[in-house]
C-alpha cells in the first residue's frame, strides 16, 4: 500500500510534535511516524522537566536563539492551552575558588545572551533565600522554571491533529530512499506501507542517525556519529527542603548533579553523566554514593536514607567525553545535499524549552 503526504515527520517527541505542528498549520497534508506505542516515549519523558532561561550557550548557537524565543514561545502556549507549568527560579551555587571564578564567567555570557534579570548573591542572602543551602556565592535566575512536558505534549498531539495532521504510533521507518519530487519511505508496522512525500524531517532523536542510515542512494551522508550519555536521576522521599532548583557549575557533559522540583513540589536529583555504548534506562542504584558525595556539597544536611533511585534518561551527544559541549545541529540541504530533507542531531537540553522555536525554524528553511 501506498500513501502520499505532503510532509512526513519521523518522532513524536516534543520537538518532533512541535515541527509536525508548526507544519500542519499551514495547510500542508502530515504525518508523523512514530516507532514506540506512545508519543515522548524516549527523551521527551525522561529529563528534568526544566524550562531554560538561556543562560549558558554561546551567544552565535542555536542553542541560544532557539531558547530564548522557545522559552517566550512555550510561556505564551501553556497559558493559552492550559498546560500546567511554575517559574519556581533556579541558583547556580559555587563553594571553590575556582567554581566562583567560573560564576563570573557564565553571569557575562547570561546577560550577553539576553537574560536580563540575572543576580549574583552572596552568603547571607542566600541562606534567607535556601537555609538549607551550603554556598558561598551564586547566580539567582528567576526565570528558570518546570513543565508538565506530557501535558505539554498531549496539547499539542491535540493543535497537530486538529490541523488535519495524522500520527501514526508503532510506525518503525525501515528505509527511505530519494524519489523524483521527494521520499519514497518505508514503514513496518501492522503492515508494511510505504509512504511518499516532499517534505521529511527525522526527528528521531536517539535514533536520528540511524535513520539517515536508511537513505537508499544518499550520495552525502553528513550525520554525526552518535555517542550516549546517560543520566540517572534519584528522589528525595520527603519534602523538598528548597523552594528553587539548585544547579552547581556546569561540566562539558552536562549542567551537573542538580536538584529540581516537579509540579508537586518533590524534589529529584540529577541526571549524572555516564557515557554508554547504547541507550538504555536501567536505574544502577550504585550510583547513589556519587550521588550523595556531589549532593552534599551544597545540601550538607542530606539524610542519606531519604534518597532514592528514581530513572534514568540518555542524552543524543554528539561530541565525546572530552570534547567541548556542542550545538543543536539541524542539516538541511547545504549540508547533505538532499532538498526537503531535514535532520536533527544532538538535540539535547535546551530542546524542551526550544522545542516550538525549532518547529518554526524548520518551517521557515525547510527548503
Amino acid at each position: 500500500m501506498i500513501v502520499d503526504f505532503d510532509s512526513v515527520v519521523i518522532g513524536a517527541g516534543v520537538v518532533g510534535l512541535s515541527i509536525a505542528r508548526s507544519l500542519a498549520e499551514t495547510g500542508r497534508e502530515v504525518l508523523i511516524l512514530e516507532g514506540n506505542p506512545n508519543i515522548g516515549g524516549g527523551i521527551s519523558s525522561r529529563n528534568s522537566e526544566v524550562i531554560h532561561a538561556g543562560i549558558y550557550y554561546p551567544y552565535e548557537s542555536l542553542k541560544r536563539s532557539l531558547c530564548l524565543e522557545g522559552r517566550s514561545l512555550l510561556l505564551e502556549y501553556c497559558k493559552s492551552r492550559g498546560v500546567e507549568y511554575r517559574n519556581v527560579g533556579k541558583l547556580i551555587v559555587a563553594n571553590e575558588e575556582q567554581d566562583i571564578l567560573k560564576l563570573s564567567k557564565i553571569m557575562t555570557n547570561g546577560i550577553r545572551n539576553g537574560v536580563a534579570d540575572l543576580k549574583m548573591v552572596f552568603r547571607d542572602e542566600l541562606f534567607e533565600l535556601e537555609p538549607s543551602l551550603r554556598a558561598r556565592q551564586a547566580i539567582l535566575s528567576p526565570s528558570t522554571g518546570i513543565v508538565d512536558s506530557h501535558g505539554l505534549m498531549l496539547a499539542l498531539q491535540g493543535d497537530f491533529e486538529r490541523a488535519g495532521g495524522l500520527l501514526s504510533l508503532n510506525s518503525l521507518v525501515s528505509g527511505i530512499k530519494v524519489i523524483k519530487g521527494g521520499f519514497s519511505v518505508r514503514v513496518d508496522s501492522s503492515e508494511s506501507t510505504e509512504i511518499t512525500c516532499r517534505e521529511l524531517v527525522n526527528s528521531a532523536g536517539l535514533d536520528a542517525q540511524k535513520v539517515s542510515g536508511t537513505i537508499k542512494n544518499n550520495p552525502y551522508n553528513s550525520a554525526p556519529k552518535s555517542r550516549y550519555c546517560k543520566g540517572t536521576y534519584f528522589s528525595l522521599s520527603t519534602k523538598s527542603p528548597f523552594s528553587r532548583s539548585i544547579y552547581p557549575v556546569p561540566n562539558n557533559a552536562g549542567l551537573g548533579v542538580h536538584l529540581t522540583l516537579d509540579l508537586a513540589g518533590r524534589a529529584k536529583f540529577g541526571p549524572d553523566t555516564e557515557w554508554v555504548i547504547e541507550p538504555n534506562y536501567h536505574v544502577n542504584s550504585d550510583r547513589k554514593s556519587e550521588f550523595i558525595r556531589a549532593i552534599k556539597d551544597y545540601f550538607p544536611g542530606l539524610n542519606d536514607n531519604d534518597l532514592n533511585p528514581d530513572y534514568a534518561g540518555v542524552r543524543p551527544k554528539i561530541v565525546s567525553a572530552n570534547e567541548p559541549a556542542a550545538d543543536f545541529s539541524i542539516q538541511f540541504k547545504d549540508q547533505h545535499s538532499i532538498p526537503g530533507y531535514v535532520a536533527l542531531y544532538g538535540i539535547e537540553s535546551p530542546g524542551l524549552t526550544s522545542a516550538l522555536a525549532i518547529g518554526e525554524f524548520i518551517r521557515q528553511n525547510i527548503y
